[in-house]
């Protein structure tokens, strides 16, 4: 078995260089490990054709394979990919789901080619979506229902059961690389539009907004049931109720902030934050 994954990079605030966890995962084995910058670099290529691959596993890559690469490998290189393809194709699949409001997702199975995640699908598992789940959460749920599809795949493959199947690149949808900028709030955004943009952006890179000229994190609220506001303008401070800083939304919705942080504070809970700065309803964010 051969192991390739990103090169070493600084991490963390000391930005001390830091092997990737596959790295240390696959040395502790003593198995062969590399780590291209690049796998378009003739050099890469030429190392990993000595070792005449039979099938390539690739699991959230983040990069582009030439096809001089996924013909390396003589079945072919099969991508496990945090969505049901053909939706959301791209880099952020779990993050878009979440942030589009949908219900349920899942993970597949697919045969690369060159064009971004369209290549024949192979097998399917769908999953719900947690009311309250964040993109972290579900991401940890993904990864062990992915892990146990890739390991079905390959099993189905072998008993010569496995028909693949073309994507319908009508029905695909996109799903970007995120930005920091994403986590910006537009309080025009209906409340529960808001919510699921939050649990897609948590962990990272979070959503924000700004108070009093200065940025502040927003870490998590819910829409307000029942709640309704007229004649304020998206992202009022309507005020304080059961220890949530109440904010209206778009289409008369209300947010409730449940916690907050400015930078390079501590998060506190709403109450306690809209005490320590004194807010008054009528202010506005953003």
């Amino acid at each position: 078995m051969l192991v390739v994954t990103q090169p070493a990079r600084p991490s963390g605030r000391g930005r001390s260089v830091r092997q990737p966890p596959v790295a240390e995962w696959a040395e502790a084995r003593s198995l062969n490990v590399l780590q291209p910058s690049d796998v378009r670099e003739p050099e890469f290529l030429d190392r990993l054709a000595v070792h005449s691959p039979t099938t390539a596993v690739v699991v959230a890559f983040g990069q582009i394979f030439p096809k001089a690469l996924l013909q390396l490998p003589v079945r072919g290189c099969i991508n496990v990919h945090a969505s049901l393809l053909p939706r959301y194709r791209g880099a952020a699949p779990i993050q878009a789901a979440i942030i589009a409001g949908e219900q349920t997702t899942g993970v597949t199975t697919m045969l690369m080619e060159e064009g971004l995640d369209t290549g024949p699908i192979l097998l399917q598992r769908e999953l719900d979506i947690g009311q309250n789940e964040t993109a972290g959460e579900l991401a940890a749920r993904l990864s062990e229902a992915g892990a146990e599809l890739l390991l079905t795949t390959l099993e189905v493959r072998d008993q010569g059961r496995l028909e693949p199947r073309p994507q319908q690149d009508s029905e695909a949808t996109l799903a970007p690389r995120l930005r920091r900028r994403d986590g910006i709030i537009d309080w025009n955004l209906e409340a529960v539009d808001i919510f699921n943009l939050m649990r897609g952006l948590t962990p990272w890179p979070g959503v924000s907004s700004s108070l009093r000229g200065q940025p502040i994190k927003v870490l998590w609220g819910r829409p307000v049931e029942g709640a309704e506001v007229e004649g304020s303008d998206p992202g009022t401070i309507l005020g304080n109720r059961d220890d949530r800083l109440l904010v209206s939304c778009g289409r008369h919705s209300v947010f409730g902030i449940e916690r907050l942080q400015r930078a390079g504070r501590k998060p506190l809970p709403a109450s306690a934050f809209a005490n320590g700065e004194r807010l008054e309803a009528g202010e506005r964010f953003g």
